[in-house]
């Protein structure tokens, strides 16, 4: 009796300190994937105080989002693979001690480009740390409940990070700084660096190549593209240097296709575009985020030059569709069940397109209930049932090989996606404050031309917005929606088959 008790009383200590350890790894993991995912949102509700202390222009400011998210979109596979070739837990190491810095010279930044190389540098950190999370999340925990529970934690992460991102970007920028909105993160980016050594896991390295020439041409490609439509905003189109991104921009994205055709280890491999279906949810996923990612710029513009709020309140007040969305992605996947893929996707973007459209018809004197709210709840349920199903048509049919870098692809769409979206709808609204009408003499309305110029700009980027809404619901109905054809009897090729619609029919 003495040996059989002594025999098990060891086994406590070990499993409450394995315990204890598996949430350490958990938290550094939750942690280092939401700083991530709320840097793209942050600085958002503070975008009107920097625009005053750097003295951007009303087209440059878009560069403060721009610049993280096309070196994090551009870069994100080669993060991946370089976790693969170099080991995770290195990889992620050295990608959030570089972001880490990047923060700290965001917070200290003294002028506009300044700001802007040290958002760059947070993207690229961003884009090597991001894809170790999750693989280091499924060594660290074993296959099934456990592992359930921890991607569940890591899907809420990503699912709320942007909405904690907006009201604690507005909380800082208000009662401190929107400087630190950015240093935020350099006191949690040392302890992550600190105990990432100790508790995560190292996997084991894997032998290939880096495909630096993909990774680049891809992202200087689309920076061009960008570049040039932000520059059409300010200079024109016929202006030599908007001209000049254009055409850099086709070269660059030539010479990556071309590249990726050659490669022995391509970044993207391009058979991942044979599907039909799969190509078109990642066309349909840019268009969507391009809205989406451009009213958030344009609104806080809007709540905070034209409503008079605080960026604490501009904040709150975006939580109509991000506290809606978030309640909608945690019971999509019953709806799935219910509903089938194809048919929730298409149904909440146009709940979303519907939403756009009558937030696109604001003005000056528009009152936040019921004019903003109400449409503002739509996209939230919009998005948020389209979002899932939209990812599971992004790695549907991919062979086992291919499915790291088709999940990349989906984030790579994301981000990729808004940057282009914001690119091109600043066009827009520069052009529509250019060409604001004026207000009758002796008007009655309590707002001042420049708030009315600034509402009548932000409803005309809103119609972009929604533009770019009832176009993504175009490519799901008609390409997403179009039956596959049944190969012949005993035909055999290579070509992936199509999942999306197998998941649409139930």
């Amino acid at each position: 009796m003495t040996s059989t008790l002594t025999s098990r009383v060891p086994e406590h200590p070990t499993q409450a300190h394995s315990v204890r350890r598996s949430a350490v790894v958990l938290a550094i993991i939750l942690a280092t994937y939401l700083m991530i995912i709320l840097d793209a949102t942050i600085v958002i509700t503070a975008l009107p105080d920097i625009h005053r202390a750097l003295h951007f222009s009303s087209t440059g400011l878009s560069w403060v989002q721009n610049a993280y998210t096309l070196t994090f979109g551009g870069l994100l596979l080669l993060g991946a693979r370089a976790g693969d070739i170099l080991g995770r837990r290195r990889v992620f190491v050295a990608g959030i001690a570089l972001f880490t810095l990047a923060s700290l010279m965001g917070g200290l930044a003294q002028s506009a480009t300044w700001l802007l190389a040290a958002r760059a540098v947070q993207g690229i950190g961003a884009a090597i740390a991001a894809p170790s999370t999750l693989a280091l999340l499924q060594v660290s925990f074993r296959e099934g409940p456990e592992r359930t529970r921890a991607i569940g934690a890591y899907s809420a992460v990503s699912g709320g990070g942007g909405s904690i991102g907006l009201v604690l970007g507005g909380m800082l920028t208000t009662w401190i700084s929107w400087r630190w909105g950015l240093f935020i993160n350099v006191p949690i980016g040392i302890v992550l660096i600190c105990l990432a050594p100790r508790f995560l896991p190292e996997t084991e390295r894997r032998p290939g190549h880096f495909d630096l020439a993909g990774a680049v041409t891809s992202t200087l490609g689309m920076t061009s593209l960008v570049y040039g439509f932000v520059r059409a905003a300010s200079d024109g189109w016929g202006n030599q240097l908007t001209v000049a991104s254009f055409a850099a921009s086709a070269a660059l994205l030539v010479g990556f296709v071309i590249r990726e055709k050659q490669a022995e280890q391509p970044i993207t491999p391009l058979h991942l575009f044979a599907s039909r279906e799969r190509s078109a949810s990642y066309v349909a996923r840019m268009l969507l985020v391009s809205g989406m990612f451009a009213m958030f710029f344009f609104m806080t513009q809007y709540f905070q030059g034209v409503m008079g709020y605080s960026a604490l309140e501009s904040g709150l007040a975006f939580l109509p569709v991000t506290a809606v969305m978030f309640g909608v992605v945690r019971v999509v996947p019953r709806l799935v069940v219910r509903i089938g893929n194809l048919r929730l996707l298409a149904g909440g973007v146009f709940v979303a397109l519907v939403g756009m459209a009558w937030l696109s018809r604001l003005s000056a004197d528009t009152p936040f209930f019921p004019q903003i709210v109400l449409p503002m709840t739509l996209l939230g349920i919009g998005i948020g049932s389209a979002l899932v199903p939209l990812t599971t048509a992004g790695i549907a049919g991919v062979r086992p090989e291919d499915a790291g870098a088709a999940s990349g692809l989906v984030n790579v769409a994301q981000q990729l996606g808004g940057s282009l979206g914001l690119g091109i709808l600043v066009t827009v609204f520069a052009a529509a404050d250019h060409t604001a009408p004026r207000p009758a003499v002796g008007s009655a309305s309590i707002r001042t031309v420049a708030q009315q110029d600034l509402a009548h700009a932000v409803a005309t980027s809103l119609t972009g917005s929604a533009i770019f809404l009832a176009l993504a619901f175009t490519v799901i109905t008609v390409v997403m929606g179009r039956p596959t054809p049944t190969p012949l009897p005993g035909a055999s090729g290579t070509e992936e088959t199509d999942g999306v619609l197998d998941l649409a029919v139930d």
